[in-house]
C-alpha cells in the first residue's frame, strides 16, 4: 500500500490540554496539532494563533471561557500559514495583528497555501465551509510593537527569520513568558517548507536571550521552567541543523532531490522519527533545504499541484 501523503491518513482526534504557564497565561495544546496561546489582561483577552477553522477556534474559546468571561480584544498571528489563521473569524476580535512581512505573504501566497494545506490536513479542515476567506490583519508592525491589556504589557516583535520570513514572537514581561509560534517546537517536527535555515539558529539565540521562565511553542507541550525551555530550544536547533546539513552536502555535489531525501532520512530518522508530524513535514523540509542550499533564498510557493509532484518524485 502506498504511504499516505502528508497527514491525509491522520484522522484521529487529538486530546486537548490547557495549561497555565504564568499568571493569566495559558497554552492550548493538542498532541502535536497547532497550539494557541491565551493572555488575560485586566479588561480583555489576547489570543495567539487562530487555528485552522472556526470549528477549531471554538475549542480554544471554550477553554478561555472556562477561566474568564473577559472579551477577546486582540488576536496575534505569528505567521501566515492557513492552519494558524483561517479560524480568526470565530474570535470576533477588533484587532488582528501580524508583522508587515507576514501580511505581505498572505497577499503573495495566502490562497495557494490554503489550497495546499487543505489537502495535507483533512482532519484540521473539518468544518472548512465556515471559513469566510483569507485572514488579513487590522494592524501590522515592522520590528516591534507593544499592546497594553489594561496594565498588562505585551510586547510583539520580529526577531529574525526562521519558520517563515515574517515570524512574530510575543513576550509578556511581568511573567517572563514567551509565545514563539513555530520557531520552537517540543517533541514535534519543525515544518521548514517555507523556512530560512541559515537564519533559524540566530533567531533561536534571540529567543534564548529572553531567558524565559516558560514558552508556549508552536506544537508540542507547554515548556515550563528553565530546563524545559533549554531542552526544547536545543532540540529545535538540532532538528533544523540535521535537516539542512545533509541536503546541503548533496546539493554541493549536484545530487538530486531524491538523493537529498535519502541523506536527510539517514540523519534524522534515528533521532526524530517518533516526533509528531515528522513524516508529514519531511518531504517539504527536504525540498526547502535542497533549494536553499542551491541558492534559492526566497522559498518557492507551495501549491496543491507542486505538493503532489514533489511527493511522486520522492517516492521514485
Amino acid at each position: 500500500m502506498a504511504k499516505a501523503f502528508a497527514s491525509q491518513g491522520d484522522m484521529t482526534e487529538k486530546t486537548i490540554t490547557f495549561d497555565e504557564i504564568g499568571e493569566g497565561l495559558y497554552a492550548f495544546t493538542a498532541e502535536g496539532d497547532p497550539n494557541s496561546g491565551v493572555i488575560i489582561g485586566d479588561d480583555s483577552v489576547m489570543i495567539v494563533e487562530a487555528q485552522a477553522t472556526p470549528r477549531l477556534a471554538n475549542k480554544v474559546i471554550d477553554c478561555v471561557r472556562s477561566v474568564t468571561d473577559k472579551p477577546i480584544s486582540h488576536l496575534v498571528l505569528t505567521h501566515y500559514h492557513a492552519v494558524r489563521v483561517l479560524g480568526a473569524s470565530a474570535y470576533e476580535a477588533p484587532q488582528i495583528i501580524m508583522s508587515d512581512v507576514a501580511r505581505s505573504m498572505v497577499v503573495e501566497r495566502g490562497q495557494e497555501d490554503w489550497d495546499s494545506e487543505f489537502q495535507r490536513f483533512p482532519r484540521l479542515f473539518e468544518g472548512h465551509e465556515s471559513i469566510p476567506g483569507l485572514t488579513y490583519p487590522t494592524t501590522t508592525f515592522s520590528d516591534a510593537m507593544t499592546v497594553y491589556l489594561g496594565n498588562r504589557r505585551v510586547d510583539i516583535s520580529h526577531i529574525g527569520r526562521a519558520h517563515t520570513a515574517g515570524d512574530a514572537v510575543i513576550h509578556v514581561p511581568d511573567a517572563n513568558v514567551l509565545f514563539t509560534g513555530d520557531i520552537v517546537e517540543d517533541h514535534s517536527a519543525c515544518y521548514c517548507g517555507d523556512g530560512h535555515f541559515a537564519d533559524w539558529g540566530d533567531t533561536l539565540d534571540n529567543i534564548a536571550a529572553f531567558q524565559p521562565d516558560a514558552i508556549a511553542p508552536g506544537r508540542g507541550g507547554a515548556l515550563i521552567g528553565e530546563d524545559a525551555v533549554e531542552r526544547a530550544i536545543a532540540s529545535t536547533r538540532d532538528f533544523v541543523d540535521s535537516t539542512y546539513a545533509p541536503a546541503a552536502r548533496v546539493a554541493a555535489k549536484n545530487g538530486t532531490l531524491k538523493d537529498a531525501w535519502d541523506a536527510v532520512r539517514a540523519e534524522c530518522d534515528p533521532k526524530f522519527a517518533d516526533y509528531a508530524i515528522y513524516e508529514h513535514c519531511l518531504p517539504f523540509n527536504v525540498a526547502r533545504a535542497y533549494d536553499e542550499a542551491r541558492g534559492i533564498t526566497h522559498p518557492r510557493i507551495w501549491t496543491d499541484k507542486r505538493d503532489l509532484e514533489m511527493w511522486e518524485q520522492l517516492q521514485g
